[in-house]
């Protein structure tokens, strides 16, 4: 299928794609130099909005604002003004870990989880971010907190640690919003990249980014994989459905972690990517 490399935006770390049902744009982070993007399509337009610290993941609210996890934990940013105020603190006592990619749940829960900058194995969690402000802890000796999301029926809850080289499922208690009985979806073979951003889509299927593997897998539930994506660069990030259908599929990639030489051999690097590959998504659930 024809892959669309959006002109004029160009990420070191792009990640976080989230469309915006209400606004009809689509928000995504460049996280390390702390800006947050909001893409206009039918204008073609890109918004920035400086956070003053890496911010990894986005949620919206039904009352206009976002929901950011920056570095520090959860913020929150005012998209008319782009001030942006803390919501709490997540790991003070650690200033070698940040906030990496995150989700909304049926209930309007964050959850978002941790990671080292230093490469440190182990070191990170996942949160719960509640509606109150309450922050609770789910897993920890996670090595690099990333993708999650949720099956159409809320009973499985899908995680990326993308140390490990799978992705994960979990059973999920959508009412005391808890996980229970962690295991394998399905193995990813190394060589064919790491395990990152992922979305399900309206048929229930997992669509993941593979970093360092310059492509999408989607996986049907029984977790058989049906389908992959070539995209023009190697290091993508995560897929996000967007558009008035939901039909289109906008890919986060990046440059950060290329050679001089890999950057040259791949002009493409840290592009906002688009196609159709003919499956609907799901709209974006709404932070509380």
């Amino acid at each position: 299928m024809d892959v669309e490399s959006l002109p004029g935006i160009s990420a070191e770390l792009g990640e976080g794609p989230l469309w915006d049902v209400g606004r009809q744009c689509l928000w995504f982070v460049d996280i390390m130099r702390g800006l947050v993007h909001r893409f206009d399509p039918a204008a073609g337009t890109d918004r920035v909005y400086e956070i003053g610290q890496p911010v990894s993941a986005l949620a919206c609210r039904a009352r206009g604002d976002l929901v950011c996890a920056v570095r520090d934990g959860f913020a929150r940013l005012d998209p008319e003004t782009g001030a942006v105020t803390m919501i709490a603190a997540v790991e003070a006592d650690n200033p070698r870990n940040r906030m990496n990619d995150g989700c909304v749940d049926a209930r309007g829960r964050f959850w978002a989880g941790t990671m080292s900058m230093h490469h440190e194995r182990e070191a990170g969690a996942l949160y719960r971010l509640d509606p109150d402000g309450t922050v609770t802890r789910h897993l920890s000796g996670v090595t690099t907190s990333n993708g999650l999301d949720w099956s159409g029926d809320n009973r499985r809850m899908y995680y990326i640690d993308t140390g490990l080289p799978r992705i994960d499922v979990f059973d999920f208690d959508l009412e005391g919003g808890t996980l229970a009985n962690r295991r394998a979806f399905v193995t990813i073979d190394p060589v064919e990249g790491k395990p990152d951003g992922m979305i399900v889509d309206a048929e229930d299927h997992v669509w993941v980014a593979l970093w360092n593997g310059g492509c999408l897998h989607r996986y049907a539930p029984d977790g058989t994989r049906v389908s992959v994506v070539r995209l023009p660069t190697p290091l993508t990030t995560k897929p996000a459905f967007g558009g008035p259908d939901l039909l289109d599929l906008y890919v986060t990639s990046a440059s950060i972690a290329l050679s001089a030489e890999a950057r040259a051999a791949s002009p493409s690097a840290g592009a906002l990517f688009r196609l159709r590959p003919g499956i609907r998504g799901r709209a974006p659930r709404l932070a509380k």
